[in-house]
Formats: structure tokens, sequence, C-alpha cells
């Protein structure tokens, strides 16, 4: 299974929904690197599950590091962060093995690993997953943070209902920080709570909602990417689509630019106190997979939960007949509303690369 990325920085990210750990290998950071724990689990618990309108599912997720530190600072070994699974109900998954269920990746992967692929919790292809994710993500935004480049995300939209967009050229530091400090991550609180009472409708009907993360990375000098394969939305991309439920991502002005003439979209320059700067920021901050100096925008959009408690067809895999389901457990009504940290932390490891 492809679960690694990375050249120079290499991040694994191994485990199963129901497994006794999950966790995630990082290798080749710089030695010298002092690591706050605190700030780390802080990280985590902006993902945990428990929160408003998320699944009940109790985990501490608190990240048990086991090697790559002496004293605190990396030592040059591989850094191996382990994440303990704590609160599982195996039993709610067990007629999955006959009953894939519609939205996942159930079918697909009973077809391809010839029925022995985990089942429970949707076993390596969880949202589970995400919780080492994000732990790698919380170590090296710590690195980056050293080096000027901070990454912050918002909940755009979730059940339709949108957030205030962020400022494509004055996003700053003092707006994401504002963000870790609200209960639900957007900048206008009403809109948060309406986006939290539509959820919480489709919840009560047995549905689920979908969503979109707005995210920021500031302090990326000019240039920064690589042409072709390697530019930088080739490479955030491939991150952002590890996190489960990702459907579509965009740059800047993304769709919208095919509406546009291209007097509108162009990003004009003109001459700062540091050289050349765009006026505007239609691009998101990359033109031919560089970086161009203004905060690299995007948004990655989230397809609603699959796990309902609507009935759906399907098909009996023991008996080779359609069937119905009604799925039971616990599950998030609109992932997106977690999805947050885990956008951070992929743009994160796309950047390991090239910043470090």
């Amino acid at each position: 299974m492809s679960s690694t990325m990375g050249d120079r920085v290499r991040i694994s990210i191994f485990g199963q929904s129901h497994g006794e750990m999950i966790g995630a290998v990082i290798d080749g950071l710089p030695a010298g690197e002092r690591i706050d724990p605190d700030a780390l689990q802080a990280m985590m618990a902006r993902r945990a599950p428990g929160q408003a309108l998320t699944t009940p599912r109790s985990e501490k997720d608190a990240v048990r590091i086991v090697s790559g530190l002496v004293g605190g600072v990396t030592c040059g070994a591989p850094l191996c962060l382990m994440i303990e699974n704590t609160d599982v109900r195996s039993a709610d998954y067990e007629r999955l093995r006959r009953l894939p269920r519609p939205g996942h990746a159930d079918l697909p992967a009973h077809v391809k690993w010839n029925g022995f692929n985990d089942v429970r919790g949707g076993g390596h292809f969880s949202a589970r997953l995400t919780a080492p994710l994000c732990a790698a993500g919380g170590i090296l935004m710590q690195l980056y943070a050293r080096r000027g480049i901070r990454i912050g995300a918002h909940l755009y939209e979730a059940a339709g209902v949108r957030d205030t967009p962020m400022d494509p050229m004055r996003v700053s530091e003092k707006d994401l920080d504002a963000l870790l400090e609200a209960p639900l991550p957007v900048f206008d609180r009403e809109a948060g709570e309406k986006m939290l009472s539509a959820v919480a409708e489709a919840r009560r009907e047995g549905d689920s909602r979908g969503g979109i993360v707005e995210c920021a990375v500031l302090g990326l000098k000019c240039g920064l990417g690589e042409p072709m394969f390697g530019g930088l939305e080739n490479l955030i991309s491939r991150a952002v689509f590890a996190v489960p439920a990702v459907k579509g991502i965009e740059f800047g002005e993304g769709f919208g630019a095919a509406r546009l003439r291209g007097s509108e979209n162009n990003d004009p320059y003109r001459m700062g106190k540091d050289g050349p700067e765009p006026v505007s920021n239609h691009a998101g901050g990359i033109l031919g997979g560089l970086s161009t100096g203004a905060p690299l925008v995007f948004r990655a959009a989230f397809k609603p939960t699959p796990s309902i408690a609507l009935k759906q067809d399907t098909v009996d895999l023991a008996e080779m007949k359609d069937a119905s389901l009604e799925i039971t457990g616990r599950h998030d009504p609109c992932v997106a509303l977690r999805a947050v940290p885990c956008v951070e932390a992929a743009a994160a490891a796309a950047l390991a690369d090239l910043v470090l």
C-alpha cells in the first residue's frame, strides 16, 4: 500500500482504525530541532473525536514519540509517533464483510485484497488515520514556524452555509490565531451556528452533509517548487487527497477562473520594497507550480459522510445477490467539521521536501 510520501523527508502512515496502534514515521528531519509536546497535543485536540456533532468515539489521541528524539530534540534518527486506539467497537462492522457500504472503499478493497481487507471502522481507509497525519503535520509546522512559515485553515463551508472567505492578499497570522481561539474554526460565528444547525438537522434525519475547508500558507518565498510534477499544486493535491472524503481541490480563483477574462484573472505586478510583488492573488500564490510570494490559498471539498442511518441499496457478497443496508455505529454527520487540522497537516506534509 502506498502510504508513504516524500523524497528527502519521508512520511509514512501506518495502522488501522480498530488496530492496537496507529502512527507515523518521519525520516529525514534535520537534527537539532526541539519539539514542543504541548503544542503537538494542542494540534491533536483540534481533530479529536467527541466534540459537538462528531462521532462519540472517545480517543485521547495522546502521541507517544518512541524514537528520533534525545532530550526533546531531534537527533537525526527516524521520528516514530504512535497513538493508541482505546475505544473500538468492532462488532458494529462484522456484517460489512458481506454488505459493502455505498460511498466507502469496502467493495473495491474487497476485490483488490480478495476479501482479506480490514472492514472494522474502515481499516486503513478510515479517517482515524488522520490522527497520525495530524501528528506528523504538527511536528513539521513547529519546524516551519522557526523558518517564518505559517499554515492555517478554516471551515469555509458546511451544509451549504458559507463562512467569510480568507482575503487572498491580506490573510495574516493574526487571522489564523483567531481561528485557534474559536469553538468552531470559522471567522463568522453566526455562520458557524447556522452550519451546526444544518448538520444537526441532517443527523436527525439519518443523513449527512459535506463541506469545504480553505487553507492558507504564509511566508513562502517566491520561487519555491519544481516543474513539472513537483509543483506546489501537484504536491499539495497529492497530500490533501490522502484525507478521506476529499473529492476536489482548487487553488486561488480555482474553477471560478474559467468564467473570467484574462484581464480579470491575471495578477498585475508592482515594485515593492523587497522587489516585484503581485497586486492581487487570483493565482492563489502559485504560478507554474512555483510560489509567487503571495499567500498560498487553496480549498478542499469534502463529500457527505457516506455512513448514514438511512436504508441504502447494496449487494450481499456471500450470497451474490442484491441487498439493503442500514448502517449502525458511531459516525460524524459532517466530516468537514473536524477536517480543518487534517488539511493543514496535509499541506505541511506536502511542503516538507521543499522547505526542509
